[in-house]
């Protein structure tokens, strides 16, 4: 039988702590969650609890005994542990089980728990938060963050302050990005350990539409439940004629680098693809974009990419546009790789090879095509405006339902779908949902673009306020952005808006909100805003397309 070791958590200013209650005995059988011990410091009363369902097997602390952090308190048997001795036999029955512990699957769980659901969380990881909180997001805003640093120090010399070249130490920068995940990782296992929310990890499949076999090495166990939820995501999409070489990488790869490579080519000009274009430029590789459309960032409107595109184009070594990949080996020097540009082929070698060309929705990796869930040959699994599948009791959330890809997406559905599980008449019901690309400078959408409305024959009007009018911008040595509204000419209302700039991620949502609300354009432009900050170029758009704005003269 294998063995838990139950040590004290981390006490953080605390050197050792008094045990003042001693809740077991050897040979007790506990649940998850059951406290062992009680401490108590100079601040408060803290338990520490079993981590799974078990026997004690032996007790090492008394009353009155201190401990410090990583201390042993107590042998668990592991007879019960997340995935448990393997079972041919279902054992275990709940309200609702998560496939996938991402951003919308934990907000699932942790909603559903809170409406007083028994909850099972499934993730092939031992740690909650999926692509998003370990590969994605989070260590991409981490980077992104040292990125601006290392950029607003050259550029600090517009002020008069001038600094010497950055030193980079790539290890304490992946400990730092890796400590920032570390921290939101553990206050999710926290939450769910709060809420009684019961993790498992291994690989989660259908055996029927009441029962899921989870796998993990040899270890196999069931579970029941009454109502599951897929969000089992996606994962990056990937080229065939590659080579299988550790020098050709995805995102999640680019996010763990060994070293900075000095030349590295990133296929793909989307949003990935341009947040890593602006991580690497930073740290000091020579970096190369091949897009196959016509623009970067394909489908946002054009007047929103060139601010980038012109920043871009001074960090880049190259940006081939229309442009694509036709062949690449790899060898000693690195990875030779044939581009077809303006119809000509042309040789080049990179010492990494970065592929960015979209994701893949994982909805055939569950067996939810056995049980007669229906799943799309790409993986994306449709599902009406309650998240429910054609399976009355199977849902689906987040990457796996299709396009946007986004966290926050993913989070409002699996709030939704946890609440109709739990009997509560919740729907999708929304106007709108921003995107954001986290480059620099940010470039951030929500509502209809001037692309959706040309393609759908929507009538708009707009108001542009350009951040070179803004003293705020001016500030801050960063007046390239401009700030965009979209009008319906009849109502004047605002049908959508993007913002191109320093911050645009922040500021966004004011127009997002605007659009839900369903604001005309007073209702901004008459809002007094702070001044001078950027967030009031959101009203002084809104001022362009009334004709009352006084910091830009227009004709009439």
């Amino acid at each position: 039988m294998k063995m838990t070791e139950i040590r004290i958590p981390d006490l953080g200013d605390f050197d050792a702590v008094v045990v003042v209650e001693v809740h077991v005995v050897d040979g007790q059988e506990v649940k998850e969650n059951d406290p062992i011990i009680t401490l108590e410091t100079e601040k408060a009363a803290m338990d520490v609890t079993a981590i799974h369902k078990g026997s004690i097997l032996s007790v090492s602390v008394k009353s009155g005994d201190r401990v410090s952090t990583g201390d042993v308190v107590a042998q668990l048997s592991d007879a019960s542990s997340l995935l448990g001795e393997a079972t041919n036999q279902p054992d275990k029955a709940y309200d609702l089980a998560v496939i996938g512990a991402g951003p919308g699957g934990y907000t699932a769980a942790f909603r559903a728990a809170d409406l007083g659901l028994r909850v099972a969380l499934i993730d092939k990881n031992n740690v909650l938060g999926g692509v998003c909180l370990n590969v994605g997001c989070i260590p991409s805003k981490a980077f992104l963050h040292a990125a601006k640093v290392i950029d607003d120090s050259k550029e600090a010399s517009l002020a008069g302050i001038d600094f010497k070249s950055p030193v980079i130490s790539l290890e304490k920068m992946k400990n730092w990005k890796n400590s920032v995940v570390d921290g939101l990782s553990k206050g999710l296992k926290g939450l769910a350990q709060q809420r009684k929310v019961e993790c498992f990890q291994g690989q989660a499949e259908f055996k029927s539409d009441q029962t899921i076999e989870i796998s993990l090495e040899n270890d196999r166990q069931e579970i029941q439940f009454s109502n599951a939820i897929i969000a089992v995501g996606s994962e990056p999409a990937s080229l065939d004629f590659l080579p299988d070489d550790p020098r050709v990488i995805d995102s999640t790869g680019a996010l763990e680098p060994k070293e900075i490579p000095k030349t590295i080519l990133i296929i793909g000009g989307g949003i990935i693809g341009l947040e890593m274009a602006t991580i690497y430029s930073a740290l000091g590789s020579k970096v190369t974009i091949i897009e196959l459309l016509d623009q970067l960032m394909p489908g946002t409107d054009k007047d929103l990419v060139k601010p980038l595109e012109q920043q871009l184009e001074k960090k880049c070594e190259a940006i081939y546009k229309s442009s694509k990949v036709i062949a690449a080996e790899a060898n000693e020097n690195g990875i030779s790789v044939v581009l077809e540009i303006d119809d000509q082929q042309q040789q080049q070698i990179f010492d990494q090879v970065l592929v960015a060309i979209g994701r893949q929705a994982n909805g055939n990796k569950i067996k939810a095509k056995d049980i007669g869930v229906d799943v799309n040959d790409n993986g994306t699994i449709s599902i009406d405006g309650q998240m429910r599948t054609n399976c009355r009791n199977i849902f689906a959330i987040g990457d796996v339902v299709g396009d946007p890809m986004l966290a926050h997406k993913a989070s409002h559905e699996g709030k939704i779908a946890a609440e109709v599980i739990a009997g509560q008449k919740s729907v999708m019901d929304i106007r709108c949902i921003p995107s954001v690309a986290y480059t620099d400078p940010e470039v951030a959408w929500v509502g209809l673009t001037e692309n959706q409305c040309k393609n759908q024959n929507i009538d708009y009007k707009k108001g542009i306020f350009p951040w070179s009018a803004s003293g705020r911008a001016l500030t801050i040595a960063r007046n390239e952005g401009l700030t965009k509204l979209l009008f319906d000419p009849k109502t004047k209302r605002v049908i959508g808006g993007g913002i191109v700039g320093t911050n645009a991620g922040d500021l966004i949502s004011e127009i997002a909100l605007a659009i839900e609300m369903d604001c005309d354009v007073s209702d901004i432009a008459l809002t007094i805003h702070p001044h001078p900050t950027l967030s009031e170029t959101v009203a002084l758009a809104a001022e362009v397309f009334d004709g009352t704005v006084t910091d830009l003269y227009l004709k009439n």
